[in-house]
């Protein structure tokens, strides 16, 4: 059903809420412009302006590694004044109010972190941009770190294997993280009620949650300001904004 305007939405929504034990939300991108990081398909979007850096090739070339850490502190100011919005803030109130054990999410900006949730309680598929792995050995960097060495000689690799040092994000043709993908899996088979929030629904395998939640019994609601090609199986379909959406469930 799609909710022919945002009142009705957000009382159909509310009446969901009400009716669920397990609640697993599913964000991407959509959730995070309100709080000032665009997103990457619409027009505008990074991916518009910059072409996404393949993994095969972030590795191959030392010039590569370069553009991608240009970019990358290139955003940096963003990043640091994120907040988290009111989306962010509701589903962190029904975290706090039990109904969500845990978040799925495709973003990268921490800021289910910085509105409430556990860090164990989100599983980022696609990692996290607020700090650095080495791609051999795992070990973890600050990005301070990084940036330091990236201004006196380019990409650092890492100081205990010598392999190369990367924000610590999942980019095209990298393997998806497998704890992740388990516990997001784990989440979609066992929730009464998953909401896919701001995300298009187009990068699989993460693409395919909702669509499992749904099989295995689950009430689905997506909220997304585009049509998305998962709308014909959702039980509500909200089509507006999604701070004016999920606003009123913010808590104190």
């Amino acid at each position: 059903m799609i909710a022919k305007d945002l009142h009705s939405g957000v009382e159909a929504l509310g009446n969901l809420i009400a009716e669920a034990s397990i609640i697993v939300p599913f964000t991407g991108a959509g959730i995070s412009t309100e709080s000032g990081i665009p997103d990457f398909r619409s027009p505008g979007g990074l991916w518009t302006r910059n072409r996404p850096i393949p993994f095969d090739e972030f590795v191959a070339s030392s010039d590569v590694r370069d553009e991608a850490w240009r970019r990358r502190f290139a955003m940096e100011p963003t990043f640091a004044a994120a907040k988290p919005g009111r989306g962010h803030r509701a589903l962190a109130s029904l975290y706090r109010a039990g109904k969500v054990p845990a978040i799925v999410t495709q973003n990268i900006d921490n800021l289910h972190q910085m509105s409430g949730f556990k860090s164990d309680h989100v599983v980022e598929l696609h990692g996290n941009t607020t700090y650095a792995r080495c791609i051999g050995c795992g070990r973890a960097y600050e990005l301070p770190w990084v940036k330091q060495r990236f201004d006196e000689s380019g990409a650092p690799d890492c100081t205990d294997c010598g392999d190369p040092i990367k924000a610590a994000t999942i980019s095209f043709g990298q393997a998806m993280p497998e704890d992740a993908m388990r516990r997001a899996t784990e989440l979609a088979q066992h929730c009464d009620l998953f909401l896919a929030i701001g995300s298009s629904l187009v990068v699989w395998p993460a693409a395919g949650f909702p669509m499992m939640a749904k099989n295995c019994g689950a009430k689905l609601v997506i909220i997304n300001n585009e049509p998305t090609e998962q709308d014909d199986i959702a039980d509500l379909v909200i089509r507006h904004d999604i701070g004016e959406t999920l606003g009123p469930f913010v808590s104190n």
